[in-house]
């Protein structure tokens, strides 16, 4: 029998880029690495089921959109050491107002309104907008990509947009204009992967990212942005994803978009809103070593009980 240290799934194109660089950290840390793809998985289900290939440590960026995938996930959950974003947690974290429910007691967040999915209750007669403000958007609970999300809406134009995915839930929420920082507007998305943070800039409108410097960091004080992120790894469990946070003229970081995952890892050598490839490097190398300590870890346990 093959036995492979990690078991990436993938299906997404844009995704090509950071498997080569998940490759190469793979190298580097001496893990040997198996891909799943559309391309091959039946032949990896048929292998693992007749016991001629297992795999230690799991990695899942597709079954989120192709069920297809999902044998594979559940041949993980039982037998795996190490689950990079387990799907148990994953699935939790797909559902935006759960997320809201989970982070807005313990984060600052806009004002935010759970609607039930339009075709469980077409007629929401006597909402309240009040609390949202003059302005406010809508946003499918579930999804990602700016799918369904419209900025800015007025209210006679609620029911269409909650048809457009009519059994989701939808949610309202308070427009938040950022501040300005030396004229750049103070809306961050920042990327966490297994115990690190890299805080950019993020233009909402272009939705193009740069660098937070850590001077910048300093300068601007930054810093409580690590503190939210942290409180989110603690309840969403997740190892590898993204959030979206702006800072208020009267110095309030506000959680917009909370827990992103899958994280859209396509470079930004190839798409102006792509994630800057250095970064993906940092991000395949900080999950490949976090696979490695994982699976020493529990070399090192199961040696200690023979």
């Amino acid at each position: 029998m093959t036995s492979y240290d990690l078991c990436f799934a993938w299906d997404c194109d844009g995704d090509a880029d950071f498997v080569d660089f998940l490759v190469e950290a793979c190298r580097e840390e001496g893990l040997t690495l198996l891909q799943a793809t559309p391309a091959n998985l039946d032949g990896v289900m048929a292998a693992l089921t007749a016991g001629d290939i297992a795999f230690r440590a799991f990695f899942d960026r597709a079954s989120d959109e192709e069920p297809a995938f999902l044998p594979l996930v559940q041949w993980a959950q039982t037998r795996c050491t190490c689950r990079v974003n387990p799907y148990e947690h994953a699935h939790r974290a797909w559902d935006k107002a759960e997320m809201h429910a989970a982070l807005s007691s313990v984060l600052h967040t806009p004002p935010t309104l759970i609607l039930p999915p339009y075709q469980q209750q077409p007629d929401l007669a006597g909402l309240d907008l009040g609390p949202l403000g003059p302005s406010f958007t809508i946003k499918p609970a579930y999804g990602g990509g700016g799918a369904g999300v419209v900025t800015c809406i007025s209210p006679d134009r609620i029911p269409d947009a909650r048809q457009m995915f009519p059994d989701t839930k939808y949610m309202l929420q308070s427009h938040v204009v950022p501040a300005r920082l030396d004229g750049r507007p103070a809306w961050f998305r920042v990327l966490y992967a297994a115990g690190k943070y890299y805080p950019c800039w993020w233009d909402d409108k272009t939705h193009v990212y740069t660098t937070v410097t850590c001077a910048a960091e300093e300068h601007y004080g930054l810093r409580p942005l690590r503190g939210i992120v942290e409180t989110i790894v603690h309840i969403s469990g997740l190892h590898l994803f993204s959030t979206e946070v702006a800072l208020t003229p009267e110095g309030k970081f506000l959680v917009i978009d909370y827990v992103n995952n899958p994280v859209d890892l396509r470079p930004q050598s190839k798409t102006p809103d792509g994630v800057p490839n250095l970064l993906l490097r940092f991000i395949a190398r900080d999950i490949a070593r976090f696979v490695a300590r994982e699976l020493a870890t529990a070399s090192q346990a199961a040696t200690a009980t023979t």
